[in-house]
């Protein structure tokens, strides 16, 4: 990690757009466990040999392997969105890729390609991943505790953040661009990190004030970035658990930005439901994150992302019919889609 946490950065510079696209330089970093995935599903589990033939259910694919249903639905979907298997009523096979080069009895087998790289640390952590359900650790931090608590202590929380704001910088204008927040007044930004999305919003929607809701010391690490920035008459902090105390009130939007792929169904439900409640009538919820397609068949840079997440958080990239389902649930109405850059999306929703 850098030495420095973050660059101090004036409000226009959060107006500005770069000259050049760097899509492959996100992807390179977003899928760089995809390839440790399909080593564990080869070398170790010999996924594709157990499934030609078959026409299994994700719960028969669990029992047989004895692995979890979270990492599991993200590898189904790599796998889906890579051309490897094919999926019907619920149901998974093998297509006739995976069965002429991913399965031992083919000529043309190419599973003993892979064998040199089965033990890779990353492909023997999705490996324990896909047994437990439980998070690896973040990243090289191989001493460190999974990222959920590694946030709390504040050098860690403090290189996490400055990787994540300088993402953020250029997908918080592209955010801020394809939304409309006419008639909108106050934001809070839930799980906001360094503020960066807030920022961005404030700079392109004038008009608006916002709240940075995070818990320390990362509260702290917002405040000092939102100052640098320029942005502290209208970008506030509040440390909050967002899942164990209440949600400030007096707030008409709230944006939950790559936040709730860090979280299981149940958190997800929850953090959703909170917002629900939170909200005046009329209020708007914002989901900016990675979207996976309703039909889980890709997009294929999506399905790789979601492998990082499954290794180092609890959670992974969600379908659009998933945060559909989730918004619904809570009380949501009026859901609308769209995309932004660098394969992410926004999802808006209001409370009647």
């Amino acid at each position: 990690m850098a030495s420095r946490y973050l660059v101090g950065m004036m409000p226009l510079d959060l107006l500005a757009v770069p000259k050049t696209d760097p899509l492959s330089i996100y992807r390179f970093r977003d899928g760089l466990y995809a390839s440790d995935l399909l080593t564990a599903a080869l070398v170790h589990l010999d996924l594709f040999t157990w499934l030609k033939g078959r026409d299994a259910s994700v719960e028969e694919i669990c029992g047989h392997f004895q692995i979890h249903a979270r990492p599991t639905d993200v590898m189904l979907t790599l796998f889906n969105a890579l051309g490897y298997l094919q999926t019907a009523n619920n149901r998974w096979s093998t297509t006739l890729l995976a069965e002429e080069h991913l399965t031992k009895d083919s000529k043309w087998n190419l599973a003993p390609y892979y064998g040199s790289l089965k033990d890779r640390p990353v492909t023997l952590d999705l490996l324990r991943v896909l047994r437990t359900g439980k998070p690896a650790n973040w990243g090289s931090y191989s001493k460190e505790e999974d990222w959920h608590k590694a946030m709390e202590k504040p050098e860690f929380a403090k290189s996490f953040t400055a990787a994540m704001d300088c993402r953020g910088v250029y997908l918080g204008a592209a955010l801020a661009r394809q939304v409309s927040l006419e008639g909108f007044h106050r934001l809070l930004d839930v799980g906001g990190g360094s503020g960066v999305y807030a920022c961005s919003l404030i700079a392109h929607h004038p008009h608006l004030k916002a709240t940075v809701l995070d818990k320390a010391p990362v509260d702290q690490i917002a405040a000092k970035a939102i100052t640098e920035r320029g942005f502290e008459e209208k970008v506030s902090v509040s440390a909050c658990d967002m899942f164990q105390q209440d949600w400030p009130e007096g707030f008409d939007l709230h944006l939950l930005s790559n936040v709730l792929h860090d979280w299981d169904e149940p958190e997800v439900a929850t953090l959703v439901h909170r917002s629900f409640g939170s909200l005046p009538r009329g209020g708007m919820i914002i989901i900016h994150d990675a979207f996976i397609d309703s039909d889980k068949s890709g997009p294929l840079a999506v399905a790789a992302y979601s492998v990082i997440l499954m290794h180092s958080t609890e959670g992974k990239c969600y379908s659009i019919s998933e945060y559909e389902t989730f918004l619904k649930k809570a009380g949501f109405v009026d859901i609308e889609f769209s995309p932004t850059v660098m394969d992410r999306g926004v999802m808006t929703a209001r409370k009647p």
